[in-house]
C-alpha cells in the first residue's frame, strides 16, 4: 500500500527549540523530530562523510516504520558534476546502508548554474545501478526540463525532485514509482511560510500520486524562522496518512 512520508529537510537546528525541542538536550532530537514526523532528510551528508556508527546509531533511535531519506553528497553533483562518480556513490552506499531498511530514497541536488548534459546524466544514472535504492534529482535548471531526459529518468526508475523556490524553476514531471518534494519557500528561500491554501494544494497532489500507487515523500527546508515545523505538522494533518509502512528498498 502506498504511503505519503512528510518531514523537515533535517532536524539539528538550535533555533527550532522554540518551535520543537524546549530543553530537550540535543542528543535526543532525533527521538523527538521522529516521534514528531513519519520521515526525516538528511541533510549532513551533502557537506561531509557521516561514519556508519552515526547511521547506525540513528536507525535505533527512530520508531519502527520511520523512513530516512538521504541527500547525495555534493562531490558527486557540484564537483564532478555527474561525471565519473561511481566510486563516490558507492562509498555513500556503503556508509548509509547501516540505516537498514529505513532508508527509503536519496536525492541528489544539482547546482542552478548547471545546464543540460545528456552524457553526464547516463554516466550518473549508470553509476546509480550500484545503488539498490530509491534515486530522486533535483534539476535546477530549466534546460533540463525536456523529454529526452525525463525518459532517460523514467527508464532508470529514477524521480524528477518537485521542487518549489522562488530562484529557480519546478519540473512537475513524474518518472518513477514514487514521487520526491523539497519545498525550500515559496515567496523566501530557506525561510517563507506555506500559506494555508498552498499546504491545501500540496496535500491535495500528494494524495492523488499516493491513490495512483506512488509512494510520496514531502519535505520541508523552510527552517530559518521554524516554519518547516508548523507547515510540515499542518500539511501531516491534512494528509492525514494512517496506512502501515510500505515496504521500502534496503540500502
Amino acid at each position: 500500500m502506498a504511503r505519503i512520508y512528510s518531514g523537515t529537510s533535517g532536524w539539528v537546528y538550535k533555533t527550532w527549540r522554540t518551535h520543537l525541542y524546549a530543553d530537550t538536550p540535543i542528543k535526543r532530537w532525533l527521538h523527538v523530530a521522529s516521534n514528531t514526523f513519519p520521515s526525516l532528510e538528511i541533510n549532513g551528508s551533502f557537506y561531509s562523510q557521516i561514519s556508519p556508527a552515526t547511521y547506525e546509531r540513528w536507525r535505533d533511535d527512530t520508531p519502527p516504520g520511520f523512513r530516512f531519506a538521504l541527500k547525495g553528497h555534493r562531490f558527486v553533483t557540484h564537483y564532478k558534476r555527474l561525471r565519473d562518480c561511481r566510486d563516490s556513490i558507492v562509498r555513500l552506499r556503503d556508509q548509509a546502508s547501516h540505516l537498514g531498511g529505513k532508508l527509503a530514497a536519496v536525492v541528489w541536488q544539482l547546482p542552478s548554474t548547471f545546464g543540460l548534459a545528456l552524457d553526464r546524466l547516463d554516466d550518473f544514472l549508470s553509476a546509480l545501478a550500484a545503488w539498490d535504492v530509491r534515486h530522486a534529482i533535483e534539476l535546477r535548471h530549466r534546460s533540463w526540463f525536456i523529454p529526452m531526459v525525463a525518459e532517460r529518468l523514467r527508464a532508470a526508475g529514477v524521480a524528477v525532485c518537485l521542487s518549489d523556490a522562488p530562484d529557480f524553476p519546478m519540473w512537475r514531471e513524474v518518472t518513477a514509482d514514487f514521487v520526491y518534494v523539497r519545498l525550500h519557500g515559496h515567496t523566501r528561500k530557506y525561510a517563507s511560510s506555506y500559506s494555508a491554501d498552498s499546504l491545501r494544494r500540496w496535500a491535495a497532489d500528494a494524495r492523488r500520486w499516493r491513490d495512483d500507487g506512488r509512494d510520496v515523500y514531502v519535505y520541508f527546508d523552510n527552517d530559518v524562522e521554524g516554519h518547516a515545523v508548523r507547515n510540515a505538522r499542518s500539511f501531516a494533518q491534512l494528509v492525514d496518512d494512517t496506512a502501515p509502512a510500505s515496504h521500502a528498498p534496503a540500502a
